[in-house]
């Protein structure tokens, strides 16, 4: 401890200005002041000034033995102070960092010192300055939750507001209310509360209109307060609350001074209200006699020791005005004399030791929550990036969990927004999983407990208000143990995946299609479709982050091995019912899996991604060919609309978890083979949106870039705007003349051998998303504009560039799902490193494919012996990869004798 830690110190218990609890409100701490406060103050005993660093930090140090420290304390009070800070202290830990260019502020008895201190301009030539605000709220209207700018400091930093704008459910207005140099610490200040440069207002709850002049400092006053304020001159002033504690009997006190009186000169050459005590006298006709005995020597007769603070009064209760008064004019103090002399006095010397600390810290406790509620709904409102981790940690560890949780079901059921309540909900689902503090199994889990169904139900239905009434009802039932915590956080995030996929569902507007002439009976529509590489952006067209935050995609559409991968082909057949028929890897491939489903009741697990058939299923009602659910039969409803039912086959050449897109992108093909065969037609356009519908449905939950890099031709770059409804719009790359041939020579696909294992891997980034967590936030800032860098890069036809923009893309997709980099593939990527402008494992990593821009062209052979020596492997192979410049295929074809035939075996759900 030396110059270089910035330390305020001094006997904090006995300045005026400054009193607070700096030592808590235990039951040694009247005993330990007796010894530790400066001699201005009068207690009950002596008093011994005890020091910052000698004495109160040095009893924390390690290697400091008890004996050696109480011993070294000089007389016996001080070592009985010692003896009483070992007891107390002792047990915390004490870490310290030397701060650089720091400096030691040391506090005084002065008003005026202390609030300059706190109200230092940006431009001032101290390196000490305070945030204009910190820990509060600051509303511009009353009872309407501000969108103004408030930066709250320590509760989360790095959290402040990204540079996107949204559109706010309130006008955004930034009136200069709190003026440069003025100071807000721990306060909610309500309606026009303006504040002059250089004052400080603490601790305090206030409602405007108020006019706060220069040179004050306000501590310690309520919302009730505010009444006696509005219209009172208040410049140069300090005005105090005070929880005082008179043996059993609480009470507030309120104490009035001015910022240039001196608390300890004498009367006759000192201050009160920053003139002259016979001033002060005349104006307001207040005695001496009124504040000191007669007995008092002249030299004693000070500030400290003037009875000037009513606490009690016979017959009327006490509020701020009683003390207000003396700064009024002779003519309306001559009112309030008779009521001030009235009431039982004290001086600032006989309450110091009646303040009830334990109070004074529960009201700054319960005050800071209270603004956190506000700051609750107020970056819920107004859809900001700030994070409410730290605040909802604070509040469960505090015991303020209720509040906050009826705060976020009130903005959920109240917001009128499908986004806005998702975040809510996920809010809730942080809280619970802070109340089981680390026990009580993984956040990510099953949400399918029936005693939540309702509650869903409502959700699914559009009924948020009544939805998240139910839900708050039954999370009641789940609060007493750590396991039921989690498992109610879990549901939560279910009913916040409700909520998301009813948001990604309003894409469904941007769904068009027109009616064509219906394909012959027997006639295959096939559609053969590219994989997908994606070279920078992902994640950021993730709901919710794509239509919270916005996204922007780079993908080049791509052949593998010289061949499009994925494919779909549907034809109508005379029998009513739907086959569907999974492929092993080519259209000529042998049914790895086969079902009928004859009644609507087969169809009815679509929206289970793992049960067999789910995506065809879901593509049949996503695209209207069926009705789903209907009073209709099945069989009645294909009979009217197309004489006939369906045969569906799929197909395959990749792996699964191969990261290259191949389910969205087979959703895609499934679709528009669908819709041509019923007699549909869709643009690419519409299929883009009507792959984000289907997934919904389906529960998947995915993103649009799968769909946008294998269904639109080349190279493109996706984007998607802040903003409901989700619309995705898509601009093609143009690249120099013969760019495209080069990159295929640079191109190559590495299948790592390790399957993608994602499970739980977007629930998680899910929920560092709606927690705002700074790096998730700074994380989406860097994808979108890594993808645009790279868009520019492939404009320039700049390899270099581009395989910088690569591998910083890995680095952003391992932030924003951490562990999806398996040891296998670094080793591999680190042995291919010197021979590459970049690399990046294709989607969301963990496994699949690695793809590679070569510094060499055509370097598959020679890559392939450098992987071939490197230990630890596995199986890997390399693949060829060209850029598709004509994009997915529709064609119909003849009816193939051999395909008309029914499946080998036909499995009806």
């Amino acid at each position: 401890m030396g110059a270089g830690c910035p330390t305020r110190a001094g006997p904090l218990l006995c300045h005026p200005w400054a009193h607070g609890p700096s030592l808590s409100s235990s039951a040694w701490a009247p005993r330990l002041a007796c010894g530790s406060a400066a001699p201005t103050c009068s207690s009950p005993c002596p008093q011994h000034q005890l020091s910052l660093f000698f004495d109160i930090v040095l009893c924390m140090a390690g290697g400091m033995m008890e004996e050696d420290f109480v011993k070294g304390g000089g007389d016996t009070r001080v070592r009985s102070a010692r003896s009483v800070l070992w007891t107390a202290l002792r047990a915390f830990p004490l870490s310290m960092a030397c701060i650089p260019d720091a400096s030691y502020d040391y506090m005084t008895t002065s008003a005026s010192n202390h609030i300059h201190s706190l109200t230092l301009l940006p431009r001032s030539a101290s390196h000490l300055r305070f945030c204009k605000t910190a820990h509060s709220h600051v509303d511009v209207r009353p009872s309407i939750p501000s969108l103004a700018h408030t930066r709250f400091l320590g509760v989360a930093p790095g959290c402040v507001a990204g540079p996107r704008s949204h559109v706010p459910l309130y006008p955004r207005q930034q009136p200069s209310l709190l003026e440069d140099g003025s100071s807000v610490t721990n306060c909610l200040l309500e309606g026009a509360v303006r504040l002059a440069a250089g004052s400080v207002i603490q601790h305090c709850h206030l409602q405007g209109p108020l006019e706060i002049g220069p040179g004050c400092l306000l501590s310690g006053l309520a919302a009730g307060s505010s009444p006696a304020l509005q219209g009172c001159p208040l410049r140069d002033i300090v005005l105090q609350g005070h929880h005082v504690r008179l043996d059993n009997l609480p009470c507030r006190v309120f104490t009035l001074t001015g910022r240039l009186d001196d608390w300890q000169s004498p009367a006759d050459a000192a201050t009160y209200l920053n003139v002259p005590w016979a001033e002060f006298f005349h104006r307001t006709g207040i005695q001496e006699g009124d504040l000191w005995d007669a007995e008092m020597p002249r030299r004693s007769r000070c500030l400290l020791s003037a009875r000037l603070f009513p606490v009690l009064h016979a017959c009327e209760a006490l509020g701020l005005e009683d003390v207000l008064w003396l700064l009024a004019p002779a003519a309306v103090a001559g009112e309030r004399l008779a009521r001030w002399r009235a009431a039982w006095r004290m001086s600032w010397q006989e309450l110091l030791p009646c303040l009830d600390k334990a109070a004074e810290l529960g009201a700054r406790r319960a005050l800071f929550f209270l603004q956190g509620q506000r700051k609750v709904r107020r970056v819920l409102l107004g859809r900001q990036d700030s994070s409410l981790l730290p605040l909802i940690r604070s509040a469960v560890h505090e015991g303020y969990h209720e509040a906050v949780l009826g705060t976020l079901d009130d903005v959920a059921s109240t917001a009128g927004d499908t986004g806005i309540a998702a975040r809510a909900l996920a809010c809730i689902a942080d809280v619970l999983g802070c109340m089981a503090r680390g026990e009580g199994g993984l956040r990510s889990g099953p949400a399918a407990n029936r005693e939540w169904a309702s509650a869903f139900r409502h959700l699914e239905s559009g009924d948020i208000a009544s939805g998240v009434q139910e839900l708050a009802a039954e999370r009641q039932k789940w609060m007493s143990r750590p396991a039921l915590l989690v498992r109610a956080a879990r549901h939560y995030e279910g009913a916040e995946q409700i909520l998301i996929r009813q948001a990604v569902m309003s894409s469904c507007q941007f769904v068009t299609v027109r009616q064509v002439e219906l394909p012959p009976l027997g006639h295959w529509v096939q559609v053969t479709c590219p994989a997908r590489l994606d070279l920078s952006g992902g994640w950021s067209d993730t709901p919710p982050i794509t239509y919270e935050h916005g996204g922007a995609v780079v993908d080049v559409a791509v052949l593998v091995d010289g061949c499009r991968p994925i494919g779909a082909r549907v034809r109508r057949i005379s029998e009513l019912e739907l086959r569907l028929v999974s492929l092993g890897g080519t259209p000529q491939s042998e049914a790895a899996v086969e079902l009928v489903c004859r009644e609507l009741e087969h169809l009815q697990d679509y929206c289970q991604p793992h049960a067999p058939g789910a995506l065809l299923k879901a593509a049949f009602i996503c695209t209207q060919v069926v009705q789903f659910p209907s009073q209709k039969p099945l069989r009645v409803q294909l009979m009217e609309s197309f004489g006939g039912g369906f045969e569906v086959h799929t197909w395959s050449k990749l792996p699964h978890g191969s990261g290259l897109g191949t389910s969205s992108i087979l959703a895609g093909a499934v679709m528009a083979s669908l819709y041509q065969a019923a007699g549909k037609a869709a643009s690419t356009e519409s299929l883009i949106h009507a792959v984000l519908h289907l997934e919904q449905r389906l529960t998947t939950g995915g993103g649009w870039q799968d769909q946008v890099g294998g269904l639109v031709p080349s190279i493109k770059i996706g984007r998607s705007k802040a903003q409901l409804p989700l619309r995705v719009e898509v601009q093609k790359i143009s690249v120099p003349t013969g760019f495209t041939q080069t990159l295929n020579n640079h191109l190559l696909l590495v299948y790592t051998g390790k399957t993608r294992l994602a499970r739980n891997l977007l629930q998680d980034v899910v929920r560092n998303w709606y927690a705002r967590l700074p790096s998730a936030v700074q994380n989406a800032d860097a994808l979108v504009s890594n993808a645009e860098e790279c868009a520019q890069a492939l404009r320039q036809g700049n390899l270099l560039l581009i395989g910088k923009c690569l591998d910083r893309y890995w680095q952003q997709k391992k932030c924003m799902a951490p562990g999806c980099e398996p040891l296998a593939v670094g080793r591999m990527m680190d042995a291919l490193r010197p021979y590459v402008y970049g690399q990046c494992l294709a989607g969301a990593g963990g496994g699949g494919f690695l793809y590679v821009l070569t510094k060499g062209p055509q370097q598959k052979e020679a890559l392939h012996q450098i992987l071939a020596k490197t230990e630890g492997l596995g199986n890997f192979s390399i693949h060829s990869i060209e850029v598709d410049t004509g994009g997915f295929s529709v064609e119909v074809v003849g009816c193939d004798p051999k395909d008309s035939a029914h499946p080998r075996e036909d499995v009806a759900m």
